[in-house]
């Protein structure tokens, strides 16, 4: 059998390693862009608008701060606001979210909205406890400013609000502001998993500990 120590390291590389693959969801309503932010960031060019009725799964390999990842991000198909279909899969395979609106479509803003509780919902149904997950709400189409029905005050309040990360972008003019996002999320969503590893690691120290203080607890009363 393998000692304490042993068992550790097994756990510490376990952990390495589940913390290389990050796995993001992108969620949001027909219209508001959101598989075009993805295709921006994925291969820098803009795809324009298209509905799909079907859900995808990317994978990338990408080096940040020095450190080779494998990122998948999950593209359901657009679901109405209505529906909790939408996260029967991303919610519990997912370490990060985007959900992203459309500036100049307030239903779209209602939607992520909705999204967002949803989000909050189910990380408190199933996960025991750990409900903070890093989500980052999107406004999309800044470049139709002039037709905005959305107030970024009040997208910022909401994120605020929830514990979100907040920013307005366009897809169809900036690549880097795309391409910053993500890198800010997957930063956040590896400082997430860095903090739930220790945090498993120290409950699993605490356990030993308690584990071997009744054993020679038990031993020096029998003395």
């Amino acid at each position: 059998s393998c000692s304490p120590a042993s068992r550790d390291r097994t756990a510490d590389s376990l952990d390495t390693a589940s913390m290389n693959d990050i796995k993001l969801a992108l969620l949001g309503s027909e219209g508001a862009g959101k598989s075009a932010v993805l295709v921006r960031f994925l291969t820098k060019r803009f795809i324009g608008e298209y509905a799909s009725n079907a859900n995808s799964l990317y994978r990338k390999r990408i080096s940040i701060d020095g450190r080779q990842l494998n990122l998948e991000v999950f593209d359901p198909c657009s679901q109405s606001g209505e529906s909790r279909c939408i996260l029967e899969e991303p919610q519990e395979w997912a370490d990060g979210f985007i959900v992203v609106y459309n500036i100049s479509d307030r239903t779209s803003f209602l939607n992520a909205k909705n999204i967002v509780r949803q989000i909050k919902e189910a990380r408190i149904e199933n996960c025991k406890g750990e409900v903070e997950v890093p989500i980052y709400l999107v406004g999309n189409k800044q470049d139709l400013c002039h037709a905005r029905q959305v107030c970024e005050d009040e997208a910022r309040s909401l994120a605020l609000e929830n514990k979100c990360c907040f920013q307005e972008v366009s897809a169809a003019e900036n690549y880097q502001e795309i391409f910053n996002l993500f890198i800010k999320l997957i930063r956040n969503v590896m400082d997430h998993l860095k903090y739930r590893a220790d945090r498993r690691r120290y409950s699993g120290s605490k356990s030993m500990a308690k584990l071997i203080n009744n054993v020679f607890g038990k031993r020096r009363k029998s003395v």
